[in-house]
């Protein structure tokens, strides 16, 4: 616990300078896992990260949700430590393990002090190279699953979140629930785990990220024990192309609650998109700035209509969403959707003002060292640096991007990229 507590105020006290350059280090180990480094010895602190295209979108609608319960299955047991004892080894030297799924992604991360390293990576270790999906956990983990899936269908939130993105890819993996169904989770059996994990979780496919309180030798020799003993499966195939809709689609739901949950959108754009500065900063502008942006001035400020409204891109390693979503009472349901359909409208065909493109890009501008301002955070750009094969030099450029973005770099953008008249709309409210 003493060990915890240290780590954790070293992080939150120092954080990495946020006007120093960040010097990337870029090479592969000799399984052929790529690596990202930083070396930053202001902490006694080592975080890394290593990433496999295991997300969910690795799934089938047969098998919905093995991607997800094969990355936490992971944790919960190896060959050689239970549950009980991959804590406790974490615990006694102040380690803290964690990890993500996304559609794209499946992370493990992990934070040590110098000091613990030896330790912290010999368990971390083992969770990647010798998982043994214990039969009685996941008979366990099943019904946790079943239980939350049977609660989220009531919720307006996720019953909106799901139905939206199976409407924005009804042929497509990105449509499917990261956590399964009830019946794909419940007819899920061990095999499935294992060959999931031997098929996704490669040396080759391995991104590792680094930074912190080692030498550039030790970091290779780190990502080498890492990568040397992961599984050497076949070649992973791309994702599937994402096919854009060719008409509106709207769908009502009914729901009890007294609030409306409404989303509308379009496949957006991918990582590394050349048109991503541009769609950036101009989703800022139309609502993606807070109290700042068009929607919320429109909706919420000048009509009172919304409680919430936003609009945001998600690039992804196919063309991910460009989502708008509000909430509003339910009788306001109709007016509130006419208007946030008249701002696109009115944005899309008139541009943005040099007024608001100032403002927005000394917004980001300004911000942008707090995203580099821990080791925590440049780890993360570090993953999705490697992960989606992004410029070396993307942190010291983006400021430089934004610079260079224009009221007709985003005009033209959104008209080319975006088609509010093959929008998907889907509203959860009482009817």
């Amino acid at each position: 616990m003493f060990y915890k507590i240290v780590l954790t105020l070293l992080f939150v006290v120092y954080g990495f300078t946020a006007n120093a350059a960040v010097k990337i280090q870029h090479w592969q180990t000799s399984s052929g896992s790529e690596v990202y480094f930083v070396e930053n010895h202001d902490l006694p602190i080592i975080d890394l990260a290593v990433n496999f295209p295991a997300g969910s979108a690795r799934d089938t609608k047969a098998t919905s949700g093995v991607a997800g319960v094969t990355r936490y299955m992971m944790t919960l047991g190896t060959e050689a430590m239970s549950e009980e004892v991959i804590t406790n080894k974490f615990a006694d030297i102040g380690a803290i393990f964690g990890g993500e799924l996304d559609a794209d992604r499946a992370a493990f991360k992990l934070r040590t002090l110098t000091s613990e390293q030896a330790k912290a990576l010999e368990t971390f270790n083992k969770i990647l190279h010798k998982p043994d999906f214990p039969q009685a956990i996941l008979e366990r983990e099943k019904t946790r699953i079943v239980a939350g899936l049977k609660e989220a269908a009531m919720q307006p939130e996720s019953i909106s979140n799901k139905a939206f993105m199976q409407a924005l890819y009804p042929n497509h993996p990105y449509g499917l629930d990261e956590n399964g169904e009830i019946d794909t989770i419940m007819a899920m059996k061990r095999d499935d785990l294992v060959s999931f994990y031997q098929t996704f979780y490669t040396a080759k496919s391995a991104v590792i990220a680094l930074i912190g309180d080692m030498t550039e030798p030790q970091a290779r020799e780190t990502a080498e024990k890492i990568s040397k003993d992961l599984p050497h499966g076949p070649t992973l195939t791309k994702i599937s192309e994402v096919l854009v809709p060719t008409s509106a689609r709207v769908q009502n739901i009914k729901h009890p609650a007294s609030q409306a949950h409404i989303l509308l959108g379009y496949p957006g754009l991918k990582r590394g998109d050349a048109d991503y500065f541009s769609l950036y900063v101009g989703n800022y502008i139309l609502g993606g700035g807070g109290f700042v942006s068009r929607l919320t001035e429109e909706v919420r400020e000048k009509r009172g209509l919304v409680y919430s409204v936003y609009s945001y891109f998600m690039p992804m390693a196919e063309l991910g969403p460009f989502q708008i979503g509000l909430q509003t009472k339910k009788e306001q349901a109709s007016e509130a959707l006419t208007v946030v359909n008249a701002t696109l409208a009115r944005f899309m065909q008139n541009g943005v003002t040099e007024k608001e493109l100032k403002a927005a890009k000394d917004n980001i501008t300004g911000g942008f060292p707090m995203r580099i301002d821990s080791n925590g955070k440049i780890l993360d750009y570090l993953s999705v640096i490697g992960f989606y094969k992004l410029p070396m030099t993307y942190l010291d450029d983006f400021n430089k991007e934004i610079s260079k973005v224009t009221a007709r770099k985003i005009q033209d953008a959104f008209q080319r990229r975006v088609k509010p008249e093959n929008f998907v709309t889907i509203t959860v409210a009482a009817q």
